[in-house]
């Protein structure tokens, strides 16, 4: 087989885990179920697998995404408070329909809308929210970027993708070609 199919085929395999991922979060992260009292080995955020699960990266809309947790944590607020911001940011934020083929809402226009509610909410500085919040997106960007490489680093070693096919799909990423972001 030709190089040139070899990384067509790791390029194509790549998007499609990557969005199936990304479409299996997604339809996680939408559902209406109230949010669960989080455990000591619940949140612990890995499996007997070692893989991480869920999103904490924000990028779902309406708050959905946010580990209210983490986020409580940098705010130096009560988790409980958090969360009780966030479920009525969702709330009051809810379209009534379903967004037409192709819209998406503004991700920086929800951002500045979910830290200006929660702000108003806890009773803190806007801006000591929003920086939490970017802080939040930026750490979750970093364990994305590094689970990638592990899967990467792991199919070169096995010999699924050569160095080369690994490059280019890390590049595809960081340049938004695929995955989403």
């Amino acid at each position: 087989m030709s190089s040139r199919k070899q990384l067509g085929l790791g390029l194509g395999a790549a998007a499609l885990v990557i969005g199936a991922g990304i479409g299996v979060s997604g339809f996680a992260s939408a559902a209406t179920t109230p949010t669960p009292t989080p455990t000591a080995s619940a949140s612990a955020g890995a499996n007997n697998d070692g893989h991480e699960r869920g999103h904490k990266g924000g990028r779902h809309g309406h708050g959905g995404g946010v580990d209210a947790s983490a986020l409580a944590a940098k705010l130096g607020v009560d988790e409980a408070k958090v969360t009780d911001a966030l479920k009525a940011f969702r709330d009051a934020n809810r379209p009534p329909t379903r967004p037409a083929e192709g819209e998406k809402p503004d991700p920086a226009a929800m951002e500045a809308a979910l830290a200006k509610s929660l702000a108003e909410s806890l009773g803190i500085d806007e801006a000591k929210v929003t920086a939490a919040l970017e802080e939040l997106r930026a750490e979750a960007q970093s364990e994305r970027a590094a689970a990638l490489k592990s899967r990467l680093d792991n199919a070169v070693a096995d010999g699924k993708l050569t160095q080369a096919e690994a490059d280019a799909v890390t590049k595809a990423v960081k340049n938004g070609v695929i995955g989403g972001h």
